[in-house]
C-alpha cells in the first residue's frame, strides 16, 4: 500500500484514492468532513491524505458514511481513537454500520470468482488491506437533520438505496459535484470498462434498486462523480448515468 493519490475537483474538494477505494474530504478553515473511510489497513492513508492538505485527525468535524461495507469504514475505528467526531449516515445505514445486520458479499462469492480477470490481484490487495477483518462502527448515527449538513461542503443527503438498503449519496451544489459512493462508480480492477458504471451485480444487496437510484442522481445540478471506486468523473451527470444504463443493460 503505497501513498494516496489525493485529486483536487473543487476549491475545498478532494477525491483520495487509497487500497481500491476511494473516500473524499472536504475542506473548510480549520475544519475537515471525511466521507467514507476506506479498509482497516487503510488508517495510515486516510491520515495521510489529511495531512498532505493541512489537516489532522483531531480537525474532522464529522465523518459521513456512504455505506457500511468494510472498504468504507474499515479504518473509522482507528481513526476514532486519534480524534473525537461524529460518525452520520441515514438510520437504515447506521444499524448497518454498527452490525445490528449485515448485506455485504461473502469470501464464497469472491473465491467462486477468482478465475474472472483482475479479480486475483484484486483480492489479494483487500485482503492485506484487511478485506476479512470484522469491523462495527458502533458510534454510528443518523443524520442530526435534513440537508444541508451544517459541515464543511454543506453535504447535501441524497437516499440511494439498492447497493445497501440505507446507502447515501451526498451532493455537493458548492462545488458542482457528488459523491456517489458505490452507487455510481468509474473503474474497478474487476470490471473491463471503465467510466460511469454500476458495480457487479453480486456486489449489491439488490441490484435492481441499485439501477433505479440512478432516477434519484440524474435531475442533480453536479457535472463531477467522486465515486466510491474509480477516478472523479467530469460531464452532465445525465449522460453519466445514461452510460451506466447502457452498460447494466448490455450485462443482462
Amino acid at each position: 500500500m503505497g501513498a494516496p493519490t489525493v485529486t483536487q475537483v473543487a476549491d475545498g474538494t478532494y477525491l483520495v484514492g487509497g487500497t481500491e477505494v476511494n473516500w473524499t474530504v472536504l475542506t473548510d478553515g480549520d475544519a475537515v468532513t471525511l466521507i467514507d473511510a476506506g479498509y482497516p489497513g487503510d488508517e495510515h492513508l486516510v491520515v495521510e491524505s489529511l495531512r498532505s492538505l493541512g489537516y489532522r485527525p483531531e480537525q474532522i468535524a464529522a465523518v459521513l458514511i456512504t455505506h457500511a461495507h468494510i472498504d468504507h469504514v474499515g479504518s473509522l475505528p482507528g481513526l476514532l481513537r486519534r480524534g473525537t467526531f461524529p460518525v452520520h449516515t441515514s438510520e437504515q445505514e447506521a444499524r448497518h454500520a454498527r452490525r445490528e445486520y449485515l448485506e455485504q458479499a461473502t469470501t464464497l462469492d469472491v473465491v467462486t470468482r477468482l478465475w474472472r480477470p483482475g479479480y486475483l490481484g484484486w483480492s489479494l490487495a483487500i485482503t492485506r488491506a484487511g478485506a476479512t477483518k470484522h469491523v462495527r462502527v458502533p458510534e454510528a448515527r443518523p443524520f442530526p437533520g435534513p440537508g444541508p449538513l451544517d459541515l464543511p461542503g454543506h453535504p447535501v443527503p441524497v437516499p440511494t438505496p439498492g447497493h445497501t438498503s440505507g446507502h447515501t449519496c451526498y451532493h455537493l451544489p458548492e462545488a458542482g459535484a457528488l459523491v456517489t459512493g458505490d452507487t455510481l462508480i468509474t473503474g474497478h480492477r474487476t470490471s473491463p470498462v471503465s467510466g460511469p458504471q454500476l458495480v457487479t451485480p453480486f456486489f449489491s444487496h439488490d441490484p435492481a434498486a441499485t439501477l433505479a437510484s440512478l432516477d434519484v442522481l440524474e435531475p442533480l445540478a453536479a457535472d463531477v462523480i467522486l465515486p466510491g471506486h474509480g477516478p472523479a468523473h467530469r460531464g452532465p451527470l445525465k449522460e453519466a448515468t445514461a452510460l451506466a444504463r447502457e452498460r447494466a443493460a448490455a450485462t443482462r
